[in-house]
């Protein structure tokens, strides 16, 4: 049952795990339905929506990056170091949203200045590590560690469309839930091609 409806939201590839969701061993969106929700007010604009989940995007980056400088593996870093540029083509998917919405060009550094110091999904660093505190010593746990991540954000996002007022921030929170879709299944691809 719970295949067929994840196929039926656009994930091709779903595995069913015999136990079911109780035997499943890995990161799953977790926390209060509301959880998040205080970024989005519901009654934002589009144009702020975006900026936040724009600031969304460059909190992950940046931990991303000061992953890289952390003693891991030189395949672990490298990892990371690819995960930040993932990150900034999700930004200039944002950017180039607000322009197709707005029909203005996006000023980068007002954007920039929207950054709250949460990751995707609502979270500060240190709460996600809390939470999470995966043990990252291979690219396969950083590539978990990376999919709870954007999990936590497409949890958020279908949360913010369910909660915002307008029907033009559902659809743009509904857009960027279906574009953290498209980063999930980039990272199923890079697991994939793990083992």
């Amino acid at each position: 049952m719970a295949a067929q409806l994840l196929a039926g939201k656009g994930f091709s590839k779903v595995y069913n795990l015999s136990g079911g969701i109780n035997a499943w061993q890995s990161e799953v969106a977790v926390g209060d339905q509301t959880e998040g929700l205080a970024l989005f007010s519901g009654e934002e604009s589009v144009e702020a929506a975006l900026m936040v989940a724009y600031g969304l995007e460059v909190g992950l980056r940046d931990f991303y990056l000061s992953m890289t400088r952390k003693p891991y593996d030189a395949p672990v870093r490298a990892l990371f170091t690819e995960l930040a540029e993932i990150e900034i083509k999700h930004q200039e998917q944002l950017l180039a949203a607000y322009a197709d919405i707005t029909g203005k060009s996006a000023d980068r550094k007002r954007f920039d200045a929207a950054v709250t110091g949460h990751v995707e999904g609502g979270l500060t660093t240190e709460e996600f590590l809390a939470r999470f505190s995966s043990d990252i010593s291979s690219t396969i746990d950083v590539l978990s560690m990376a999919m709870a991540i954007e999990a936590q954000a497409l949890d958020l996002y279908q949360r913010a469309a369910d909660t915002a007022a307008s029907a033009d921030n559902k659809a743009v929170f509904r857009q960027i839930a279906n574009e953290e879709k498209a980063h999930l299944r980039r990272l199923g691809d890079l697991m994939d091609a793990q083992v």
